[in-house]
């Protein structure tokens, strides 16, 4: 069962690639977007971390915090996501316990629509190239914008591999 708008959200405590602590609960009184991707070689999860980084600044000043999970570990992170420099938190996440503790789901059909097949496209072109494949290929990515008392104001669960909360 997916997590519902109005919900409080799950807890989050962990540490970022680089081992620095992040916990969602440190973070109340500020609204955050928790994004779960792919694993971190995937060109399309790059791509969107790209636009992410490059949205970053308007985003901050409109007080969004930013946590990003991947399902790769902390090493593979830093050697594909994380070669971006990211001004926001990558949290590994290998054993899959966040995945599921916010309900992310994996569905092979969801890596099968022309959405994808521009969006991959458009990641190759930008130089981002596909590499180790970690946890399940297909795993379907989600957002959670979370307001400042720690409900979840939107619950997006992807219909596809490139299906995220638009930026605007």
């Amino acid at each position: 069962m997916r997590l519902a708008t109005g919900s409080t959200a799950p807890p989050l405590q962990s540490s970022d690639y680089l081992g620095t602590p992040v916990e969602l609960a440190q973070l109340r009184g500020k609204a955050v977007l928790v994004s779960f991707y792919r694993y971190a070689s995937c060109p399309i999860c790059n791509l969107r971390v790209h636009e992410l980084i490059v949205a970053h600044p308007t985003l901050r000043d409109l007080g969004l915090e930013m946590i990003a999970v991947f399902q790769s570990p902390a090493a593979v992170i830093a050697d594909y996501v994380g070669t971006q420099h990211p001004p926001f938190a990558i949290v590994p996440d290998p054993e899959l316990a966040l995945y599921r503790r916010f309900r992310i789901e994996s569905r092979l059909g969801a890596m099968l629509s022309w959405q994808v097949i521009r969006r991959a496209f458009k990641a190759f072109a930008s130089g981002f190239r596909p590499g180790r494949v970690d946890g399940p290929f297909g795993r379907v990515p989600a957002d959670f914008l979370i307001d400042a008392d720690g409900q979840i104001a939107i619950a997006h669960y992807g219909e596809n591999i490139d299906d995220h909360l638009a930026i605007a």
